[in-house]
């Protein structure tokens, strides 16, 4: 997939790396959130560069209009929705005007997100979810891409935030920088990018398009339902809809990998999406850890190194007998990918580049041993010649 905004969007994803010192995780679920038009929850203490994050990316998409707001108990609807409109409340006709607030925006950063009041609420939870806000009683459509939140803590048992927190669909938790030599580096301002990079909003529509095209394959699906299964045994069911949404996501991250089809090690990603409570959060992480392992690469690293492993040893042993031992190793590994080719129709790029450098291995063992064989007769042809002249010249 060659394409020039994907480029863009690796060069923004390792300037924001640079900029936020161990925040990849965090990094790469934001720009997952808004390739997918999914909401993003990051949780953790203040100072850890929350709404910076979200701050930098609004920056970098020109053309995207930007709401930020700071929720407390006693925040209005007016300071989220809008202010009522005089002229219109004066026929009669309860309506808001929302220009600058978040009804108009494509990003949204929500601060202290469970502070959110029920004045609030109701038409929170709509214009999350359904991408609708009621004005006047008619559904408006909003351009709303994501909704990036942000709390020090999670909601209270009995708040009824419940539905609040399921509208993100990917949680990250968030902590201070942890290594010391990265702590001294932010200090210093060291690696910071000169210039961020950026691109506009019609850019980044074109990259959603492209992550609705993100192939998934049918390995990933069987793999889903696995760990759906695995899940509910261990009493965790995550919905129906949560699942159907990771789709999106698991697509995004692979076009961030600059890929057209979704593998399996992408699956990792939604250690940060399938559990409900904190008390699940560990036992969700385990299982989707064990089933995002990507069998195909180890599979296809341990046939590399055993085919370099088998060729160095040739190189080392010239003798004919190595030479014909290895060769028939490493055309037993041949066979081996080209049956992996049959069965993992998605990876067949990958598998047939492993399979043209074991073939060349091949071509050079038996190359070395035809030269060897055409030296060894030569000399033997000499000495046998040399032999018959001496005894020609004693005769």
């Amino acid at each position: 997939m060659i394409n020039i905004n994907l480029k863009k969007l690796e060069e923004i994803r390792q300037a924001l790396n640079a900029k936020f010192y161990e925040r990849e995780k965090e990094v790469d679920g934001i720009l997952v959130a808004l390739l997918s038009r999914q909401h993003m929850l990051m949780i953790g203490p203040a100072g850890t560069a929350k709404s910076a994050l979200s701050v930098e990316l609004a920056k970098i998409v020109e053309g995207t209009t930007y709401f930020q707001w700071l929720l407390t108990r006693f925040s209005t609807p007016e300071e989220v929705f809008g202010p009522l409109s005089l002229k219109d409340l004066e026929e009669g006709i309860y309506k808001r005007n929302t220009a600058t607030k978040m009804p108009e925006a494509h990003v949204v950063f929500l601060d202290e997100i469970f502070k959110a009041n029920s004045a609030i609420l109701n038409s929170l939870l709509t214009l999350i979810n359904e991408r609708l806000f009621y004005n006047s009683g008619s559904p408006i459509q909003v351009p709303l891409m994501s909704v990036i939140g942000a709390s020090n803590e999670y909601p209270e048992e009995g708040e009824g935030l419940e539905a609040l927190f399921d509208r993100f669909l990917l949680r990250f938790e968030i902590n201070f920088i942890a290594d010391e030599s990265n702590f001294v580096s932010m200090m210093k301002n060291e690696g910071q990018p000169v210039e961020m990079p950026s691109m506009h909003l019609e850019e980044l529509v074109h990259l959603q398009e492209l992550t609705d095209r993100v192939t998934i394959p049918d390995e990933v699906y069987d793999t889903l339902s696995t760990i759906r299964r695995e899940l509910q045994d261990e009493g965790i069911q995550p919905s129906d809809r949560r699942f159907k949404q990771s789709l999106g996501v698991l697509q995004a991250k692979a076009l961030i990998n600059q890929r057209e089809t979704v593998q399996i090690d992408d699956i990792a990603i939604l250690e940060n999406a399938l559990w409900d409570t904190v008390d699940q959060k560990e036992v969700v992480s385990n299982i989707v850890r064990r089933h995002a392992q990507d069998h195909v690469a180890q599979t296809l690293s341990s046939i590399e190194s055993e085919a370099e492993e088998i060729y160095d040893s040739a190189v080392r042993d010239q003798s004919t007998e190595a030479g014909m031992e290895a060769i028939q190793k490493i055309k037993s590994l041949a066979e081996d990918l080209n049956k992996m080719k049959e069965n993992h129709a998605s990876r067949i790029t990958e598998i047939e580049a492993l399979l043209d450098k074991v073939n060349s291995m091949k071509n050079e063992v038996e190359s070395s041993r035809l030269d060897t064989a055409y030296f060894s007769m030569t000399d033997k042809k000499k000495n046998d010649n040399d032999k018959s002249y001496g005894v020609f010249f004693r005769m």
